[in-house]
């Protein structure tokens, strides 16, 4: 799919809100299941203080600096599975973290998966809620989103109304409006501040 390829080699910044509407999908033995992506967040590699590249390639970040079209899978406060489609040539360090979106196939697999879960909308809502309920986890990093079995389909076309904000939870580069949403979807998380370092 070379549209998919030539789509995510842009810089995050700009892939980022071209990526709200699109479905990541992930056909796992236990059966498939599809999001559409209303929640997005950029992040700009060395460039960026708030990306895990900004320092340079390590064997954690590895995925971020290979080629677009991948999967940078990493795992969060000891206990989360956060997912990033990896965007921009290879070498430059780019990538895009999807935080939330809509379940639209696999829906009673989805439910299973994230019994917390009220409604619907909550099943994919947050990066971990996400990766949860698609049944992605650390063996993903790096999967390539053209062979699968996670993929990636843009959407057909541009989300209608498209709202920017800070990225979440960030201390480093937190003003940057790099968090995209479809506005007013009732998927898209909450957004939180970082908290306050404690005083010493």
């Amino acid at each position: 799919m070379a549209g998919l390829t030539e789509l995510l080699g842009r810089p995050s910044v700009e892939v980022a809100p071209l990526l709200l509407g699109a479905v990541l999908r992930h056909d796992h033995p236990d059966g498939p299941v599809a999001v559409r992506l209303t929640e997005v967040e950029a992040y700009a590699g060395t460039q960026d203080p708030g990306s895990h590249g900004f320092r340079g390639r390590t064997e954690r970040n590895a995925t971020m600096f290979g080629p677009p079209a991948h999967l940078y899978v990493y795992f969060v406060y000891g206990m989360h599975h956060c997912a990033n489609v990896v965007t921009g040539p290879e070498g430059e360090c780019g990538a895009v973290l999807v935080r939330a979106g809509e379940v639209v196939e696999g829906l009673e697999l989805a439910r299973t998966r994230r019994p917390p879960a009220r409604r619907d909308a909550e099943l994919a809502k947050g990066p971990a809620s996400l990766c949860r309920a698609l049944g992605i986890g650390p063996g993903h990093d790096g999967a390539d989103l053209v062979a699968g079995p996670v993929t990636l389909t843009p959407a057909d076309r541009p989300a209608a109304q498209v709202s920017t904000g800070p990225r979440v939870g960030l201390r480093h580069a937190a003003d940057r409006p790099w968090r995209f949403w479809v506005t007013g979807d009732p998927t898209v998380s909450r957004y939180v501040p970082a908290k306050p370092r404690p005083a010493r």
